[in-house]
C-alpha cells in the first residue's frame, strides 16, 4: 500500500499514512489528535492490538483484512455524535455494494455478509483544543478468512475474496472517499439523513432479538430498525421500546 498512491486516487482531500506495523492505529491517532490540524487516515498493514467495541480485541491477518482509522473533526461536541457509527456503518454498506459485495447492517456498529461479521466499527472521541471533538474512526474489514483465525475467533466470519483481488490501494481510495461524503454530510445533517438507508440494510427487521448488558437480558421484542437518532426501536409485549446504542449485544432469540 502507498500513501501518495491512495491519496492520489481519492477526492476527499485527506492525509493518508501508511505503516507496515503498528499497535493500534485508534490509540495513535487519538494520542496525536492534541496536534492535528486535518483530517488523517492512517492504515496499518498489521495491527497487534486492535480494539472492537467493549474494549474486545479485533483479530485479524495482515494478508487477508484491512485495518484503518480516520481521524475527523467536528465543531460541536460529543453529543452531536449520536447515530455516528450507525451512519459509518451505511457508508461502507453503499461503497461496498458499489464494489459489488452486498451487505446488511447490525445495530449498532457491525457489518455482516450472509449473516456473519465483515467488519466492525469503533469510534472514539477526543475534545480538539480551542473547540469541537476530534472523531476518530477505526474499521476493520475482512477479506479472507483463513482457518485458523476463524478458529481463534471461536465463531464464523464473513471475508469477501471478490475484494481481496482489488488493488489494495484502489480499495482503499473508494472507502475513504464514501467516509468522507458521509462525514461531511453528517456534520450538516446528523444521522437523520441516513435512517432510510441503515433501515433497508437491517439484518434482523422484524425478528425477535434480545438486547444483553453484562450478561443480562434488558429488553426481548421485534427488532423493527431505527430511529432517525440511531436508537433501535423493539416492539415489546408493552409496546414500542427506543434502545439506546451503548456497551450492549444484539443476538437473534434461538
Amino acid at each position: 500500500m502507498n500513501a501518495a498512491h491512495i491519496a492520489s486516487l481519492s477526492h476527499a482531500k485527506v492525509a493518508v499514512e501508511v505503516v507496515p506495523e503498528t499497535g493500534s492505529t485508534n490509540a495513535d491517532l487519538l494520542a496525536r489528535a492534541p496536534t492535528l490540524t486535518e483530517p488523517v487516515l492512517l492504515v496499518a498493514g498489521h495491527q497487534s492490538a486492535g480494539r472492537g467495541r467493549a474494549g474486545r480485541s479485533w483479530l485479524s491477518s495482515p494478508e487477508g483484512s484491512l485495518t484503518f482509522s480516520l481521524a475527523w473533526k467536528f465543531d460541536g461536541g460529543p453529543q452531536q455524535l449520536t447515530g455516528l457509527p450507525l451512519a459509518i456503518g451505511v457508508a461502507l454498506g453503499d461503497a461496498l455494494a458499489q464494489l459489488g459485495v452486498q451487505v446488511q447492517l447490525k445495530w449498532p456498529n457491525d457489518v455482516l455478509k450472509d449473516g456473519d461479521k465483515l467488519a466492525g466499527i469503533l469510534i472514539e472521541t477526543q475534545g480538539a483544543p480551542g473547540g469541537g471533538t476530534w472523531a476518530v474512526i477505526g474499521i476493520g474489514l475482512n477479506l479472507i478468512m483463513p482457518d485458523e483465525l476463524e478458529a481463534r475467533l471461536g465463531r464464523s466470519a464473513a471475508g469477501a475474496p471478490w475484494l481481496a483481488r482489488m488493488e489494495r490501494d484502489v480499495l482503499l481510495a473508494a472507502l475513504l472517499d464514501a467516509l468522507a461524503d458521509s462525514l461531511r454530510l453528517f456534520a450538516a445533517q446528523g444521522f437523520g439523513a441516513f435512517c432510510a438507508r441503515w433501515n433497508l440494510r437491517h439484518a434482523w427487521q422484524g425478528q425477535v432479538v434480545t438486547i444483553i448488558d453484562n450478561g443480562q437480558v434488558l429488553h426481548e421484542g421485534l427488532a423493527a430498525g431505527v430511529d432517525d437518532t440511531g436508537r433501535l426501536l423493539l416492539d415489546t409485549a408493552e409496546g414500542r421500546i427506543a434502545v439506546l446504542a451503548g456497551d450492549v449485544s444484539l443476538r437473534v432469540k434461538e
